[in-house]
């Protein structure tokens, strides 16, 4: 896809903040430093767009960004950051939370990013877990694939998938602009 015009509209603290979005919604989430910011930034060819920091947790609000007229872009925070608070971290899962099992916001798509060279983890597995349990349609999307040697990627392509209940699983590097065409292809269906 040629994104054409990416614009930042709005950041809510809850899902109800975005009842009166009328187009289609894409979900990102992932774990805190993830790289969910570099993802997005690259996919829409906007450097800045979603702001990127070296502080994990950084996004603690639900941006929404408008891409192309068509459909809205939802970055969310990150979960499973450890270096805060309990009542920070509480707070961070109850703005997850209002926004993606809020049976009255309809995701289109749900983007589960996770770190190729770390793997799944507990955090991203829960998530899968309950993203599954909703019927929520997810993609999953390795990022960081160029931190993995070239000849183990495969390898660790399939150790991913296998964890993940065998879901498709697209290898992804915002660093290398690697897999921007398959995740467009899978947002798009």
């Amino acid at each position: 896809m040629n994104v054409t015009s990416a614009q930042f509209i709005k950041g809510v603290t809850t899902g109800d903040d975005v009842l009166d979005l009328q187009l289609p919604q894409v979900a990102f989430i992932g774990r805190s430093n993830v790289g969910k910011s570099s993802t997005i930034n690259t996919l829409t060819k906007v450097k800045g767009l979603a702001k990127t920091s070296s502080f994990p947790g950084r996004t603690r609000q639900i941006n929404v960004f408008l891409i192309n007229n068509k459909f809205n872009l939802i970055d969310l925070p990150g979960y499973g950051y450890a270096k805060v608070s309990k009542v920070e971290r509480a707070k961070i899962e109850e703005v997850i939370n209002s926004y993606l099992f809020n049976p009255a916001i309809p995701q289109k798509k749900v983007v589960l990013i996770i770190d190729a060279f770390v793997g799944p983890t507990d955090s991203d597995l829960e998530m899968l877990d309950a993203l599954l349990e909703h019927k929520k349609d997810v993609i999953i999307l390795a990022n960081k694939i160029d931190k993995v040697k070239k000849s183990t990627q495969q390898t660790a392509l399939a150790k991913i998938k296998e964890t993940l209940h065998g879901q498709t699983v697209i290898p992804f590097s915002a660093e290398e602009k690697k897999g921007m065409g398959d995740v467009w292809e899978e947002i798009l269906k």
